[in-house]
């Protein structure tokens, strides 16, 4: 019977744990048979305005399985590292768990430990790469199934799978798309790498990408960049860190919107206009190439509303210069 133990923290590794706990999909039968003899997931978090303690969504999928859940923090600590090589797993497979494992782990168990990552490796190697994939407009993105080893994303790939990126998309959306093509690709992959039909491929470091953790002030507009670019942003960042500006001294979100494509636009970035679409007021502002036409957007202690609402309320705010 081999031994799992999974790693994982947010709603992107759900899909692969259930995956995994209903081992009767399709493909996932393993000659020899698995068991999930437990789920680490990060400690708990004190959330919202009653700071109440809030379970990620791997540890709220693994106790509705009654699967047992480890919250052990850090596994640079030796007496963690530990604790995890006395369950004599046979395979680690890791989903966004949020802590880079050192070496010493990565060597324990015999089948290794392997990574869902959110990109086409090499590129957009570390924690950010739909957000990243999203702000570079790409067209497609997928899914990497890697062998873990002590670099950043760095060892080699067992399997990839794409998937286009729609005009829509945003962060949250291509979230739920890549952790639904995880937990296929780890279907497809899992029983080819236990039974050695599989050849890892190593990954040509000349053409990797890296990138970071976005903090809330990357959320916020540069006007003087092209429309196009800013329409991007707000889908990248949708929902989190957002995109923002500030109109009188108040935080004012930019939910949804699209680039209009002129050259130059004939005001000063920021400008804020009123364009129609279809029938409809919507906000249009300047920015250093073209406008930014913007459909949804909540100013800071208001809800989100339509711009021809926010007009109807805000109306003073054309002709001004938003940031």
């Amino acid at each position: 019977m081999l031994r799992i133990i999974y790693m994982g923290t947010p709603y992107f590794a759900v899909p692969a744990l259930k995956a995994l706990i209903e081992g009767s999909a399709p493909g996932m039968i393993l000659p020899e048979g698995y068991e999930i003899v437990t789920v680490v997931t990060r400690p708990d978090k004190q959330a919202g305005r009653g700071r109440e303690v809030a379970f990620s969504p791997v540890k709220q999928t693994a106790q509705s399985y009654s699967i047992p859940v480890w919250q052990p923090g850090s596994f640079k600590k030796q007496e963690n590292s530990q604790a995890l090589a006395a369950y004599k797993a046979d395979l680690y497979v890791v989903a966004a768990f949020g802590q880079i494992l050192p070496k010493t782990v990565l060597d324990q168990p015999r089948h290794g430990t392997l990574n869902i990552h959110a990109s086409l490796l090499p590129k957009y190697r570390g924690p950010d790469p739909i957000t990243e994939a999203i702000l570079q407009g790409d067209e497609e993105t997928g899914i990497s199934i890697m062998l873990l080893d002590a670099g950043i994303d760095t060892g080699p790939v067992l399997m990839r799978h794409k998937v286009p990126i729609s005009n829509g998309d945003t962060l949250g959306s291509l979230t739920i798309k890549l952790a639904e093509l995880g937990a296929q690709t780890l279907r497809e992959a899992l029983p080819l790498w236990i039974v050695g039909t599989i050849q890892p491929e190593p990954q040509n470091d000349m053409y990797a990408i890296h990138t970071h953790m976005r903090q809330k002030e990357d959320g916020k507009i540069n006007w003087e960049k092209p429309a196009a670019a800013l329409a991007r942003q707000v889908r990248a960042f949708m929902p989190w860190p957002g995109s923002y500006t500030f109109w009188r001294g108040k935080m004012l979100k930019i939910i949804t919107s699209h680039p209009y494509s002129v050259e130059v636009a004939d005001s000063a970035p920021g400008t804020a206009l009123v364009r129609e679409e279809a029938g409809h007021r919507v906000l249009a502002i300047a920015t250093g190439s073209g406008f930014l036409v913007v459909k949804q957007l909540q100013l800071e202690g208001k809800r989100g509303m339509s711009a021809e609402e926010f007009l109807r309320g805000y109306g003073q705010i054309v002709g001004q210069v938003l940031g």
